[in-house]
This record gives C-alpha cells, structure tokens and sequence, in this order.
C-alpha cells in the first residue's frame, strides 16, 4: 500500500500546487481559460484542508509557496502542452477519426505526461521534506483512511479484488 499512499501524497500536493500556481499567475499574462465547474474551489478548499489539518506554520506556507513559484515558470509550458494535445486529441473524437495522427500525437502527449510527472514528483518531495515528522505522520494516517475508504467503494462496485494465482 506505500506506493499507494505516495500517489496519494503526490496527488494532495499537486491539488497545493495547483492552487499557488494558479495563484501566482501576473495579470500581465494571458487570463487562464475559465476552469472546470468547481475544480478551482477544490484545489483552495484542499489547501485550507491540508493547511488546517497538519497544523502548517506560516514559514512552511511560505516556503511551500515560493518552492511552487519558482518551480512555476518550467511547469506552465507543460501544462500549456498539455492543453493544446488534448484539444487536438479532441477533434478525433468530434470529427473524423484519423489512428495514425492519434498515435502520433498520444506519443506527444506521454512524453509530455513524463516530463510534467518528473517535475511533479521533484517539487512534491521538497513540499514533503518541509513537513515536520508529526505531520507525516498526520499525512500517514490521513492517507491509511483515504485508502481504507477507496478501497470500500471499489469492493461495493466492483466486488472484493480476486485472490492472486
């Protein structure tokens, strides 16, 4: 369950990330594209969550936050990448569908996924090793019921996982 539980931390403070990016942005760049119904709200209520709930100092705030702005201006072209493949993507859906050029692009797309998943777990770990050892224990525990929780719906949809060969 360890890996498990790292994803789960990766993805909590990518949900951190994603809000002081997001944050950070000059208004002399280009105003995002509106967000997802709710997603924006999500990523600032899992902030105040994390932030409340491990009892984060304002030096750990800070610190957090100048570790994702400066980390910002190499991950927004990802993301940007990112965007512009999955409209592309889009239209062979929408439109005629072309295996060839969804290929190719899904090729763009990993590689793109890859680099933004190396530079995601980079800042991740430097988020973490700012957490005091009580409040990786805190995360630990938080992330055990989180798993115990996920782990009950998927047996209440799906049935208990099937015993290994």
């Amino acid at each position: 369950m360890k890996p498990f539980r790292y994803r789960l931390l990766i993805a909590a403070i990518a949900v951190v990330l994603g809000s002081t990016i997001a944050k950070s942005q000059t208004a002399a760049e280009a105003p995002p594209s509106p967000p997802v119904q709710g997603v924006e709200d999500n990523r600032e209520g899992m902030l105040r969550f994390f932030a409340k709930t491990l009892n984060l100092t304002d030096d750990q705030k800070a610190q957090m936050t100048a570790l994702m702005q400066k980390e910002h201006p190499a991950m927004k072209p990802l993301f940007q990448q990112q965007h512009q493949l999955e409209k592309e993507l889009r239209q062979y859906v929408e439109g005629t569908y072309d295996e060839a050029k969804v290929r190719a692009l899904a090729v763009q797309k990993a590689q793109v996924e890859t680099e933004l998943t190396v530079a995601q777990t980079r800042i991740h770990n430097g988020l973490y090793q700012l957490l005091t050892a009580d409040q990786r224990a805190q995360l630990k525990e938080l992330e055990a019921q989180h798993d115990a929780r996920i782990e009950q719906e998927m047996n209440r949809h799906h049935g208990p996982p099937a015993p290994p060969q």
